[in-house]
């Protein structure tokens, strides 16, 4: 693999990890590269719009430097394109980058954004946007919506924690999910998850068998309700799969059709989404080629 010389990077200016920016700038620059591009914004929602004008200049390699949500953000843009993307995880769960095995340090990060793999990856698309980790609806949705609220920034991934303590005792919506054009639940639901990796919100691994590449999204009923029914859910799911708890449901599927009996908010990627009624999701096989670290060599017997 040609070492890139033409580097792209779309940063959230308010994320930090080691050394910051400054630092990235740095080991970017050791890597000997002909044009650096540098983009940064005050929040994920502005980064559309400097990854489209990084995309025109044709890079070899786009840096993505934020959490979940400005990797959402991006890679929304960049789907469908051969462009390769690197994650320098710098946010609070960087659950996509730690589904692919991407180092949580950035001298890590970066080395793979350059010697790593370049491997294509599957996305998910609901309502006409693209996510990598997962999308959520119900108790999900209102969790991430108040954790939102400048809780992140402050308690990091037990801001999930709290303000789901505070959503367990809330009533069930009724849900009607359809999978790959057959009916499949028709019930009260707590949440409804549909998963393009193993590891969600939270650290939770809640899809035993997601892989990113499969060709396939996961997907999640949970009809647990009030305080003690998601103890023993979640305690199931700590100790063995989710699938063997009474109050889950999954299947796999690709394309997912969700009716609610009212609007209800829902997230992708953690990030908070207007309130809807009507959810559409489907598989993108091979959407996006990310630079993940490759493969080790297996020792010879004689190396000892």
């Amino acid at each position: 693999m040609r070492t890139p010389r033409r580097v792209a990077v779309v940063a959230h200016a308010r994320k930090t990890l080691d050394g910051g920016l400054d630092e990235l700038r740095r080991r970017i620059t050791d890597h000997d590269v002909d044009e650096l591009l540098w983009y940064e914004v005050p929040k994920s929602k502005k980064a559309p719009k400097r990854v489209r004008e990084a995309l025109k200049k044709k890079p070899d390699l786009l840096v993505v430097w934020g959490g979940d949500g400005m990797v959402q953000r991006t890679i929304d843009v960049v789907a469908g394109s051969s462009t390769p993307l690197a994650i320098i995880p710098a946010g609070t769960g960087n659950l996509f980058a730690t589904n692919l095995g991407v180092p949580p340090d950035l001298a890590g990060a970066v080395e793979v954004a350059f010697t790593g793999e370049r491997r294509r990856v599957d996305l998910g698309k609901l309502n006409g946007e693209h996510f990598a980790v997962m999308a959520g609806i119900g108790f999900d949705g209102a969790m991430i919506r108040d954790a939102d609220r400048n809780l992140k920034d402050r308690l990091g991934k037990l801001a999930y924690v709290w303000t789901g303590l505070r959503h367990v005792n809330g009533e069930a919506p009724r849900a009607k999910v359809t999978i790959d054009g057959n009916p499949w639940f028709d019930d009260e639901a707590s949440c409804v998850l549909i998963g393009n990796v193993g590891t969600i919100t939270g650290g939770i691994h809640a899809f035993d068998d997601a892989k990113p590449d499969d060709g396939w999204l996961d997907v999640g009923v949970a009809t647990a309700q009030g305080a003690l029914e998601w103890a023993r859910a979640l305690g199931t799911m700590a100790v063995g799969r989710s699938d063997s708890s009474p109050f889950v449901r999954m299947t796999r599927a690709r394309k997912v059709d969700i009716t609610l009996a009212g609007k209800l908010e829902y997230e992708l990627d953690g990030g908070a989404r207007d309130k809807a009624k009507h959810l559409t999701a489907k598989v993108v096989p091979h959407a996006v080629k990310i630079c993940v670290p490759g493969q080790r060599e297996p020792r010879s017997a004689e190396a000892g």
